[in-house]
């Protein structure tokens, strides 16, 4: 009850008038014990998915300094990798795995048709495959 109290007020602080701070957090406690007690009396009883709902998120502003440093590292071996591939490899594997761009967009950008660019990335991918684990990196990480 503790945590909704404080999660109500923290929600409802711009029509809080600024006078007698306790009286106006003891109240808001007091409805939601009386509220708590009125749903428990009908047999509904908050769980834990209905009294914490998550709020969606318009950014993922939840990775940490270190996930973000290993998600920079990574996309930056992963480009080293496909610069060490042979033409036209080099050149369909960095659009493809690097910038994300699909078949279709890379065949407009490269002039080439969708199958040969298909084909490319099809290879490119085993090539990168041997590449990483030449280097000794994991397979199950790196998606490849």
């Amino acid at each position: 009850m503790t945590q909704d109290t404080f999660l109500s007020a923290y929600k409802n602080f711009s029509k809080f008038d600024g006078t007698n701070e306790k009286a106006w957090l003891a109240r808001i406690a007091t409805n939601k014990c009386l509220d708590y007690q009125k749903k428990s009396a009908r047999g509904e009883v908050p769980t834990e998915d209905t009294f914490f709902v998550k709020q969606p998120q318009t950014q993922k502003t939840d990775n940490t300094c270190e996930e973000c440093y290993m998600q920079k590292y990574v996309l930056e071996e992963l480009k080293r990798c496909c610069e060490m591939l042979k033409p036209p490899y080099d050149e369909v594997a960095e659009k493809y795995f690097y910038r994300e761009m699909s078949v279709s967009e890379i065949a407009g950008v490269l002039g080439r048709n969708e199958k040969t660019v298909q084909t490319q990335v099809y290879r490119a991918k085993a090539m990168l495959r041997k590449l990483y684990q030449k280097a000794g990196y994991r397979e199950r990480r790196s998606g490849i």
